[in-house]
């Protein structure tokens, strides 16, 4: 039996249209929040490859989807590359030494992504639990995301120090993106030598800059890691989704298979850009799933908007905290029904 989300992101027909999540391993599941508990760290959880196994697998267990995802986070290469990382309670991930100069992009260590063995002894025990029917995916940051939490030091919504770069040193911050990108093919890469069946690439910030800047400093790393990839592993799918760029994307064209679709951009709108070149994963709005009505709706809309096309169902963004794990469940198994051939 062949991997039903393996054959979505290629455009093959498939028995229904598979679902997963963005952040489906994760805090509005019981059973993670026990091992958080006991852990405490988050830095711990995803740097002890039997956790990070173990909470990968539990939505696959609890509510079906078609793909488990790693659960890991995309600021474990960065530290790894010789930036000090922590969590802070109501804060997030801080890094307390930042990207400022030349010498702080010379002083970062080339072989990071050897370091995080941690990952690929993840995936292969991911592996060997995961039903052969699901497909498990890799995934990064994307060089500029990366890039922004290095030279900010945290998450930002003004971006001043990053975009400073951008208009002010834009050859020191390219040095940069250089560097994180030859860092993230390597890691990814090695995330599919030990066993991930596709690769997904996350520009949470892709938003954050003009139309001219986000092409120059954010999707020419990603079209370069995606084809990269695809040079070594056609049979794998790269996705790609960059959150907040509805408007850009008639200039998103590369070597990848699946483009997601966040939820401020409507299935209809990107459709009518990207056709069938590639699929398309998305897009319901995540607070919809605190209603199952609310879900219905957009099932339904989304479903009929994309039928007969290269679709993965998903949200928009990631699921949050509060969800209740029975709607989280109503929305998976109705993507399936209502697509069933």
């Amino acid at each position: 039996m062949g991997k039903i989300f393996i054959d979505a992101c290629f455009g093959k027909e498939t028995p229904y249209t598979p679902v997963w999540m963005m952040r489906q391993a994760g805090r509005y599941l019981p059973e993670y929040m026990e091992i958080r508990k006991k852990v405490g760290n988050f830095l711990d959880m995803t740097k002890n490859p039997e956790i990070a196994a173990e909470i990968t697998l539990q939505p696959v267990r609890r509510l079906d989807v078609d793909a488990a995802i790693l659960f890991s986070d995309i600021l474990n290469l960065p530290m790894e590359m010789g930036l000090p990382l922590r969590f802070e309670k109501g804060v997030g991930p801080i890094f307390d030494k930042t990207i400022s100069n030349e010498n702080d992009i010379v002083s970062l260590d080339e072989n990071a992504y050897e370091k995080i063995s941690y990952v690929y002894e993840a995936i292969k025990l991911i592996k060997k639990d995961l039903p052969k029917e699901k497909a498990l995916i890799g995934f990064s940051g994307s060089p500029w995301t990366v890039s922004t939490y290095m030279v900010e030091g945290r998450g930002s919504k003004q971006y001043a120090k990053i975009k400073k770069m951008v208009y002010t040193q834009p050859k020191l911050l390219h040095k940069l993106l250089e560097k994180v990108t030859n860092q993230t093919t390597k890691y990814l890469l090695k995330q599919i030598e030990s066993g991930a069946d596709a690769v997904m690439v996350f520009d949470s910030w892709g938003g954050a800059l003009e139309r001219d800047k986000f092409f120059e400093f954010s999707w020419n790393y990603m079209r370069e890691i995606a084809r990269s990839i695809k040079q070594k592993h056609s049979d794998v799918p790269v996705i790609l989704f960059s959150k907040g760029v509805g408007l850009y994307m008639d200039g998103m064209d590369g070597e990848f298979d699946v483009v997601g679709v966040d939820w401020n951009t409507p299935m209809e709108y990107a459709l009518n850009i990207f056709k069938d070149n590639y699929t398309l994963q998305g897009n319901m709005e995540p607070t919809r799933l605190y209603s199952k009505d609310a879900t219905k709706e957009a099932v339904i809309q989304i479903a009929e908007t994309m039928k007969g096309h290269r679709h993965i169902f998903n949200l928009g963004h990631g699921i949050l905290p509060d969800v209740p794990v029975e709607n989280a469940k109503y929305f998976v198994d109705l993507c399936k029904e209502i697509t069933r051939r």
